[in-house]
């Protein structure tokens, strides 16, 4: 086993330097798991490098391989810090202490998995590479989960898909999101699994055939309008469909982009031409045009979806350029770049943190009191659960979960709003904070001087933000006689 395989999928320039470090840290690591075996009876480091491959493939930095191919040392061997340290530096440490504290607690019951995975949230919110590795490192423990022993295989597969697949979808890492749970599925749910891949024999065949003819004539298309750009047809992931068909109580004629049509282009300028070359072609189906170009996902995803009928059936075709191709296949591994911070200490962060500000909150969620099941389901509500953009009067767009309130709203601008919010204009008409925030509506926040947090806030609020923010002015401000009168109240 050599770094061969390695140095070839790793895309982007090396320096000499890079490339010594990334032979030493292979030849480090392979030498500390010589002794060690898989379940499968293969040597452990064919684990090693597949989790540094994974980070390769992902177009990650040499500090991030590096960090994946030491990653299981100090959980596996018996290396230490100040090994690790010495040979590498401060950084890498901290990206492989960072991996291992979720290592160190895995599967010993929902209590210390929830502490587990505060301090990893801790540690993702300082460097997004410790999550890049715990993915990738996922990733290869679910594609050989088949060694795993039965008893484990459903919880692992479970947690795949509720935490780490859920996590790289909000990082807009769509191709390893699908990954994560397709090869997880079959352990999670069997006969689900079973049913969907039956359903999926049955139509991505036929589907293919109705996008067939539409996937030339847009080629012929682009072509007689002098529009540079590729056309290609994309299968839908199994668990993806499967998430689609529950949504439509499995009837599949309401499935319409199991398979899709999808263009690149070279510029936003032809996204728009060809989505109305398209439209001159066929007839949209209304409501289901979605422009996500003007209005980006909050995990950065753009693209132009629309869905038409053709003469021979109906196809949804993405249409985007070849940078927003790229960004919705890695996510956040395609904005990260390094800040400096000090002339000593540099820090990968995203290129448009605002893009992912929810990563910031992340600690706030390490405050969070409570039981582990009060933690998850705060995690699902702050991260997992689809989001939704509210305009303030300006123009400016807050992201919230769904189920966001004005209360939400409110103290995801400042603090001191939050603290002062009487009342919401939602839409032009006044509403009350209890108000369910939807998607495109303008809100505007009223202050007063009179108006402060209690407890009865801590049900309007649905952000753990909101309400860490709630619970501290309650602290400070005689928070045990406010309880009580709500209480009676």
């Amino acid at each position: 086993m050599n770094p061969d395989s390695l140095f070839s999928l790793i895309t982007h320039p090396l320096s000499s330097t890079d490339r010594s470090l990334i032979e030493k840290a292979f030849v480090f690591a392979k030498e500390k798991h010589k002794d060690q075996k898989r379940n499968s009876g293969e040597p452990y480091f064919a684990h090693v490098l597949a989790v540094a491959e994974n980070c390769a493939k992902l177009d990650m930095d040499t500090e991030t391989i590096v960090g994946a191919l030491l990653h299981d040392v100090l959980e596996d061997t018996e290396t230490s810090e100040e090994e690790i340290s010495e040979q590498f530096g401060e950084n890498i440490l901290f990206l492989v202490k960072g991996v291992t504290k979720l290592g160190h607690l895995k599967y010993h019951g929902a209590e210390r998995h929830v502490e587990s995975l505060r301090k990893f949230f801790i540690a993702m919110a300082e460097d997004l590479r410790v999550l890049i590795i715990k993915l990738a490192d996922r990733l290869h423990n679910v594609q050989t989960l088949q060694h795993v022993p039965p008893e484990k295989q459903k919880r692992i597969a479970l947690e795949t898909i509720e935490v780490h697949a859920a996590l790289a979808g909000r990082l807009g890492m769509e191709q390893l999101k699908d990954m994560l749970e397709d090869y997880a599925f079959p352990f999670a749910y069997p006969k689900e699994y079973e049913t969907t891949r039956t359903i999926m024999e049955t139509i991505v065949p036929e589907a293919k055939k109705v996008i067939a003819s539409a996937h030339k004539k847009i080629e012929e298309t682009l072509k007689d309008f002098s529009i540079a750009g590729t056309v290609a047809s994309r299968i839908k992931a199994t668990y993806s469909t499967y998430k689609k068909l529950v949504k439509y109580n499995m009837n599949t004629e309401l499935v319409y982009d199991i398979v899709a049509l999808r263009v690149i282009t070279n510029s936003v300028t032809d996204c728009y031409q060809v989505l109305g070359l398209i439209h001159m072609l066929w007839k949209p189906i209304p409501k289901r045009i979605k422009d996500f170009i003007a209005l980006p996902k909050p995990n950065g995803y753009q693209s132009l979806h629309t869905t038409v009928i053709t003469d021979h059936g109906i196809v949804e075709v993405q249409i985007r350029t070849r940078d927003m191709h790229h960004k919705a296949e890695l996510g956040v591994a395609s904005h990260l770049v390094y800040k400096e911070e000090d002339a000593s200490k540099k820090k990968l962060v995203p290129s448009t943190q605002s893009r992912f500000a929810w990563i910031d909150s992340l600690k706030d969620m390490s405050d969070l009191p409570g039981k582990p099941s009060t933690f998850l389901k705060q995690l699902h509500m702050d991260l997992f659960r689809d989001r939704i953009f509210v305009f303030t009067p300006k123009g400016d767009v807050i992201d919230l979960p769904e189920e966001g309130t004005p209360v939400d709203f409110a103290y995801a601008i400042h603090s001191d709003v939050g603290n002062a919010i009487a009342s919401a204009r939602i839409n032009s008409k006044i509403a009350p904070l209890t108000t369910i925030l939807h998607n495109g509506d303008i809100v505007e926040i009223i202050t007063s001087k009179n108006a402060h947090p209690s407890a009865k806030w801590l049900e309007y609020a649905k952000t753990s933000l909101a309400k860490r923010h709630i619970r501290a002015y309650i602290a400070e401000h005689g928070g045990v006689l406010d309880r009580l009168l709500t209480k009676k109240a």
